[in-house]
């Protein structure tokens, strides 16, 4: 069943109204009539299938038929932190990231990132990113559409580090070392960690990897420094399999 995202205010307790591109993609994509059934999310907390009940352009109403329950959030809430790659490399990792089960993402700055920050540019890069995060998040029947934080400096980035639960830092030349998995046993026999939800961050690096004073530096902020195994992964591989491992090892694949 084909799933829309709308704002809370387009979700009342007896109906729900979609507008723009939904209408758009409801009535000339979809090809939807009168009586068909969709589901319909506020972002947040609430999800229900709904039954069109009229269409017109650039509006379709329909009527709440169930309520249902929300399920499809991961117990750890993980945000990626991606230092800027180039190309269309930071699209991927937030479509595939999202269909993951990321809560959201911060793109930062790094001393040996390849791409050139324009920040004249970052507004219609942001609005880009957020509608493929919306995109991606239907497509996977999320309950919610992580977030976009706009493009933060590293010192911005270290603030951010005592902010979470855990702050993973994904490191190639630890490739043979501290592994995610041990870092997460380690931090769950610290603070005897249970099946409660978590905040974990998850750095990234870009095409050209972190400095060593970059890792020095974050491991000062409070983040455990950690490889992805004995391979060198490309960046929207490590973000990837990074939450894919993270996803795991919280039950969400049956893993504990």
């Amino acid at each position: 069943m084909q799933r829309y995202f709308v704002t809370p205010e387009q979700l009342k307790d007896d109906r729900v109204v979609l507008t723009g591109d939904d209408a758009h993609h409801v009535i000339r994509v979809m090809r939807m009539e009168a009586g068909d059934s969709i589901i319909v999310s506020d972002g947040k907390s609430r999800v229900a299938e709904a039954v069109i009940r009229t269409l017109s352009p650039g509006n379709v109403e329909a009527d709440i038929s169930e309520w249902l329950p929300v399920t499809s959030e991961p117990l750890w809430s993980v945000t990626v932190a991606q230092s800027l790659p180039k190309g269309d490399k930071m699209e991927i990792v937030i479509q595939k990231g999202t269909e993951i089960g990321a809560v959201s993402f911060v793109p930062f700055q790094s001393q040996r990132m390849i791409v050139q920050y324009d920040a004249k540019k970052e507004a219609k890069r942001l609005e880009r990113w957020g509608k493929i995060a919306k995109e991606a998040a239907e497509q996977a029947h999320r309950s919610r559409i992580p977030a976009i934080e706009e493009v933060a400096t590293w010192k911005e980035l270290l603030a951010l580090v005592p902010t979470f639960d855990l702050a993973l830092f994904c490191y190639e030349k630890e490739g043979g070392g501290l592994g995610l998995r041990d870092a997460l046993s380690s931090q769950r026999a610290r603070h005897n960690w249970g099946s409660e939800e978590r905040n974990i961050l998850l750095i990234v690096g870009p095409e050209g990897g972190f400095t060593e004073r970059e890792a020095e530096e974050v491991e000062e902020a409070g983040a455990v420094i950690v490889g992805l195994g004995k391979r060198i992964l490309r960046t929207e591989t490590a973000a990837m399999v990074g939450l894919a491992c993270l996803m795991y090892e919280s039950g969400e694949m049956g893993g504990v």
